[in-house]
């Protein structure tokens, strides 16, 4: 690292040298975003692409995911406030189908394990199986909710060291222009210095918005998978209501 800092630096040097020694002989070059990405090597014009595109990625990401986790909290919140008005998991199940995927597959877990337990269940059992298939249902939900959440992680992890490659890569093609050349005229040391900086900016403009987005969605997804752990606890109470008053467990109410 420091022998990446000291070639950087040392790049930056050359470019305030060649600065200086434009301004002497009253040289200019067009120094623009679209100029240094024209002027950049193919290699470093792929970094900015990617990166450019890896950002437009993590806003997509951050929509798509803000709207699908709102939507799905909705409408589990609203669920579950309907499943608090039953007094048992037999009139929930009987009542009329709210569209909540998550929910309703609760119900039905719940319902059959306690068809499945016959006509004499023993309720601690029932109730143990119950959980263990909430769980399972709570885990997958959660899981689901949070798909692609972590390439917003991966791309601010990545960013910026792929930008920093772009650096290195551009301070080297300077280098290489400057001992061919024998000078440190501006015209020779300014594009591959100015395609560095770029690539770097780049870089970082793709991984800072993306850090935050994934803490903003984190933070999202685990106050959905608590809104999960809620209409488990609710499908559960509602189970057990059922099993200590002995409820009809016919397949037909379900």
């Amino acid at each position: 690292m420091r022998r990446l800092a000291l070639l950087v630096l040392t790049g930056l040097l050359a470019a305030g040298t060649a600065l200086a020694a434009d301004a002497e002989h009253g040289l200019s070059s067009d120094l623009s975003p679209m100029a240094m990405f024209r002027a950049a090597d193919v290699v470093v014009q792929a970094v900015m692409v990617g990166l450019a595109a890896a950002s437009v990625l993590a806003w997509l990401v951050l929509f798509a995911k803000r709207f699908e986790i709102t939507l799905a909290a909705r409408r589990l919140r609203l669920r579950s406030r309907d499943l608090a008005s039953h007094a048992g998991l037999a009139e929930a199940v009987a009542a009329n189908r709210k569209p909540e995927r998550v929910v309703n597959a609760m119900l039905d877990a719940a319902s059959d394990e306690i068809t499945r337990a016959g006509d004499a269940p023993a309720p601690a059992g029932v109730q143990d199986r119950i959980g263990i298939r909430m769980a399972r249902i709570e885990a997958a939900s959660v899981r689901e909710i949070g798909q692609g959440v972590s390439l917003l992680a991966t791309i601010g992890a990545t960013a910026p060291f792929i930008g920093l490659f772009g650096t290195v890569w551009g301070i080297m093609n300077s280098f290489i222009g400057i001992a061919k050349s024998q000078t440190t005229n501006l015209a020779v040391v300014a594009p591959g210095i100015a395609e560095a900086l770029l690539a770097t900016a780049i870089g970082l403009v793709a991984a800072i918005p993306a850090v935050i987005f994934y803490n903003h969605l984190t933070r999202s997804v685990g106050t959905y998978r608590a809104l999960v752990g809620d209409a488990v606890a609710l499908v559960t109470v509602l189970a057990s209501r059922d099993l200590d008053r002995g409820a009809p467990r016919d397949p037909g109410q379900r």
